[in-house]
């Protein structure tokens, strides 16, 4: 009798409508609106347009003629390779070696989720404190051991690499518990079988623990590989409008930069387009990759 309530859709489709207009207003509407603008002449945000611009397609031409976009491309796919490799790589090793431990699992738990819960900008201004040239945190620990020239940190060879540093640390947390929520669902007996016919530790995490979480690191990639794209407030926090000389950009600062500071709307908005495109043939890219399988 109680199977008999999932037979009548009509009550989980009224409910459904609050979420769908709320999807329509804030991210369809939105949306649209912003491929619309990459089309107009918009220079203020907020303010109306001066009509469609001649030729219609100039910013999505101008974006392969301005140096910032190919630099914050660059940097962004710098990015991507860091995220998978930094975040998710370590959060899947974090995540084996705290599922092999047997004390103080929820001490780790917290300790590697909480970076994630800390604001960006908060950690942005932190982090600027550690890199600063003078008095800061790391070069007065070089100081320590002996090292008489200051680093400047914020040099253009080494600024992309003190960017990317405290965007990698504070993530690794999130990945971290998608995938120990991955490990704790896999049966206990395959374990104790593998330990039975004398599998060693190693041979276990091979075995069952990575092919099983095949799943669950697919979905970690594609949330690493689009977020980067995303990336902004930590990024901003450090090296606000590109700096130094517009060599630190990633697609999501240069977009803002573009909206907010050279107060060119409509290229903005054709900016937040082409990250909408990437994402996607990125995500379906990394999908094709680990090719998603039932167990």
């Amino acid at each position: 009798m109680g199977a008999n309530i999932y037979k009548n859709k009509k009550p989980a489709l009224i409910f459904m409508i609050p979420a769908f207009l709320f999807m329509i207003v804030y991210l369809y509407y939105p949306f649209f609106m912003n491929i619309f603008n990459s089309f107009q002449q918009i220079k203020t945000l907020g303010g109306t347009s001066k009509g469609m611009i001649d030729p219609w397609y100039w910013n999505y031409a101008e974006m392969f003629r301005d140096v910032n976009v190919g630099v914050s491309l660059k940097n962004t796919l710098i990015m991507m390779l860091v995220t998978l490799l930094g975040q998710v790589g370590m959060a899947i090793l974090l995540a084996i070696m705290v599922d092999n431990v047997k004390h103080l699992k929820g001490f780790f738990k917290t300790v590697y989720f909480f970076p994630i819960v800390v604001s960006a900008t908060a950690l942005g201004l932190l982090f600027n404190l550690i890199f600063l040239y003078d008095k800061g945190m790391l070069n007065q620990l070089l100081e320590t051991f002996g090292r008489t020239e200051l680093i400047d940190w914020k040099a253009e060879g080494i600024a992309l690499f003190t960017m990317m540093l405290p965007v990698m640390w504070q993530y690794v947390g999130f990945y971290f518990v998608i995938l120990i929520t991955g490990l704790n669902n896999i049966s206990d007996e395959l374990y104790e079988a593998a330990y039975i016919d004398g599998c060693t530790t190693i041979q276990k995490v091979r075995y069952i623990s990575l092919p099983l979480l095949r799943n669950v690191i697919c979905t970690c990639s594609v949330l690493a590989v689009t977020g980067a794209l995303k990336v902004f407030d930590l990024p901003w926090t450090m090296f606000p409008k590109g700096m130094p000389l517009k060599t630190t950009f990633l697609t999501g600062t240069y977009m803002y930069y573009q909206t907010m500071e050279a107060k060119n709307v409509d290229y903005g908005s054709a900016l937040a387009v082409l990250i909408v495109v990437l994402g996607f043939v990125l995500s379906k890219v990394v999908n094709a990759i680990f090719k998603e399988t039932d167990y």
